[in-house]
């Protein structure tokens, strides 16, 4: 390293020495003399700080390599978190592999019990901030150095220190209906569900069982008809309760996400997909996010190159409207993001009413090159569909 900055340095001395050798042939200005010799040097000097920001990268690697330091990734201990969690870890071990990773299984207050019943996250309790705040607690004690989460399950503010500006590249975000065996059936006699009314499958009265009041609203908005009645549980404890009737609710069908299902190898179980037009997707959902403490970015500078830069402008942009528009677990919201042609973002928005009575929609299309402009792009259609919101929308109990 040191003996390529001193070339670099000899070649710039050597331009500067000829260019000064051609100005005394042609009889030039002193003044002008000084001014090419003031762009050499500070060609250089840009050149160096280079040079020296890599190096303190490499120094930082090698703190890492040598003092055979293991990365503490916290999780929450559901089979769908720790898959993600390995997913994280695999992709660290190609761009990393020096780096050794340790997992470390956090249970959190949001983890549902049989023996609390069906009941939706609790408003007074931190709603969905229960899947986090202990992991959040373990980061700022220094217990673990990072941790894996599904972005939909997230906050719009993060604890004070603590940032997620790593994301990996996004899975499907749809959601999808699952079906009891009874209407599985009936829907493989029809020869599959129409895309055009995914929810055509389901009887007039049937039960539907979600934890989710976004789904719950836009279901609603669609077939008031239907009874939503609260469902909770793992990927895995919900498809077995949908399947078998068993549970405190026996359901007609419940929802879940795509990405899980791909993720845990369980595509196979989803029924029906629902297009975003049909249901618009959680902020987040299919996106998995490494948080860490701010302090520490430097250090762990590394796991950005584990970063999918169109996922982070596109859940950025979704977040930011959910921030503008007070969004917490008991506000039926849903945002998606994509990047079309030319880094266009193409951003959709819609509130609900709990009951489904009301839906309100907005959408724009702006020209987006960094996370900062979607934030504002995202900040800017919260703002306007916010002011065409009744006054009591976002404030409703579930």
């Amino acid at each position: 390293m040191v003996s390529r900055l001193g070339s670099s340095l000899f070649i710039f001395g050597d331009g500067v020495h000829l260019v000064l050798l051609i100005l005394d042939i042609f009889d030039l200005t002193i003044l002008l003399r000084y001014v090419i010799r003031l762009l050499f040097y500070c060609i250089a000097i840009v050149y160096v700080k280079k040079i020296f920001g890599w190096l303190f990268f490499e120094m930082r690697m090698l703190y890492v390599f040598f003092m055979n330091k293991t990365l503490k990734i916290g999780t929450r201990a559901s089979a769908l978190a720790l898959m993600q969690t390995e997913m994280v870890r695999a992709a660290l071990a190609v761009v990393v592999p020096e780096v050794e990773t340790e997992v470390v299984e956090i249970v959190t207050s949001g983890e549902w019990k049989p023996e609390e019943g069906e009941t939706r996250l609790s408003t007074e309790n931190g709603g969905k901030g229960q899947f986090t705040k202990e992991i959040a607690a373990a980061l700022l004690a220094g217990e673990v150095d990072c941790a894996v989460h599904s972005m939909k399950d997230m906050e719009t503010l993060l604890p004070e220190g603590l940032e997620i500006s790593v994301m990996l590249p996004r899975e499907d975000p749809r959601d999808v209906l699952l079906l009891s065996e009874a209407l599985r059936e009936k829907l493989e006699q029809n020869g599959g569900a129409d895309v055009s009314d995914p929810f055509a499958i389901l009887p007039h009265g049937a039960t539907v069982g979600t934890a989710s009041v976004r789904r719950q609203a836009f279901l609603l908005a669609r077939r008031p008809d239907l009874t939503v009645v609260p469902f909770r549980g793992n990927v895995g404890t919900r498809i077995e309760k949908v399947r078998t009737g068993k549970g405190e609710h026996t359901v007609d069908a419940t929802f879940l996400a795509l990405a899980g299902l791909n993720r845990l190898g369980f595509q196979h179980e989803a029924d029906v997909i629902i297009a975003p037009e049909i249901m618009l997707p959680a902020a987040g959902q299919g996106a998995v996010g490494i948080e860490f403490l701010s302090s520490r970015s430097g250090g762990l500078a590394f796991i950005g190159q584990l970063n999918c830069e169109t996922t982070l402008r596109c859940v950025s942009a979704e977040r930011a409207a959910l921030n503008v528009l007070d969004g917490s677990c008991h506000t039926p919201i849903g945002a998606y993001a994509t990047l079309i042609n030319d880094g266009q973002m193409h951003l959709r928005l819609a509130v609900a009413a709990l009951d489904g009575s009301a839906l309100f929609e907005d959408k724009d299309i702006q020209g987006v090159q960094s996370v900062q402009e979607a934030v504002a792009l995202g900040a800017a259609l919260g703002t306007r569909l916010k002011a065409q919101l009744p006054a009591d929308i976002l404030v409703q109990k579930a």
